[in-house]
């Protein structure tokens, strides 16, 4: 039989905005209609993606970045059902984490690569678009180090450096509220600058990740050594 699944189960979130979303969800989650599933939840992220793809479409169509409002009312769902899925799946007690753990990311980043996606529809040159679809890989290698991490060690970290998804959804309204305000053509120079920073990020994410896990791999070398040591005939 297989041992308990611990994917579920998130190591303690430690950003400034986590208790305040642990309040929220403690609070709401018994709240929920008893038609809706947590799984229900997990898989309305396909609609989100949808929508973000939707809005960006006609906000580069039109020339009106107000459709971008769009946008950050889908992060703003989806933040609220990616809160909401797992929770109300452990409390209803519906016995699918593993199917929620593997569905839940890989629509976490299938709706990353559809923002992205949506941010390459209002540019028109095919350099800048591809700085954009280069964010892709380095965005989604967060998310691979935290799984990878997650194989190695059995805790799920999803927080680093004080900053979680919460945290970059708000960054990503933030960014849509400063592009209706002011437009495209000032993100064209900062561009390459947003790419360079984040593979340095991620680069500091994967350096300190690797460094814990060698940690953990010599304590456990310790360890085996000091029960040779003491075992009979030694």
């Amino acid at each position: 039989m297989d041992g308990e699944f611990g994917g579920d189960k998130k190591m303690p979130m430690t950003t400034w905005l986590a208790p305040l979303e642990r309040r929220l969800i403690d609070a709401w989650t018994p709240r929920f209609p008893a038609w809706i599933e947590g799984w229900h939840l997990t898989l309305m992220t396909l609609v989100w993606s949808a929508g973000v793809l939707g809005f960006d479409y006609l906000a580069a169509r039109t020339g009106n970045l107000h459709w971008l409002w769009g946008t950050s009312a889908m992060l703003a769902a989806q933040w609220f059902t990616d809160c909401f899925d797992g929770a109300l799946g452990r409390y209803r007690d519906f016995g699918i984490p593993k199917w929620g753990f593997f569905m839940d990311h890989l629509l976490d980043y299938i709706f990353l690569c559809a923002l992205l996606v949506g941010y390459s529809f209002l540019l028109d040159d095919v350099g800048h678009k591809q700085i954009v679809y280069t964010l892709i890989p380095i965005f989604g290698a967060f998310m691979v180090n935290a799984y990878l991490a997650f194989g190695a060690t059995g805790q799920f970290k999803i927080t680093y450096l004080g900053t979680g998804p919460t945290e970059m959804r708000i960054a990503f309204i933030v960014f849509n509220a400063v592009l209706i305000l002011f437009g495209t053509a000032w993100i064209l120079p900062v561009l390459p600058y947003i790419l360079g920073g984040s593979a340095v990020l991620l680069c500091i994410v994967v350096f300190r990740t690797q460094k814990y896990i060698w940690r953990q791999d010599m304590a456990d070398k310790r360890a085996r050594s000091e029960h040779t040591k003491r075992a009979p005939g030694h």
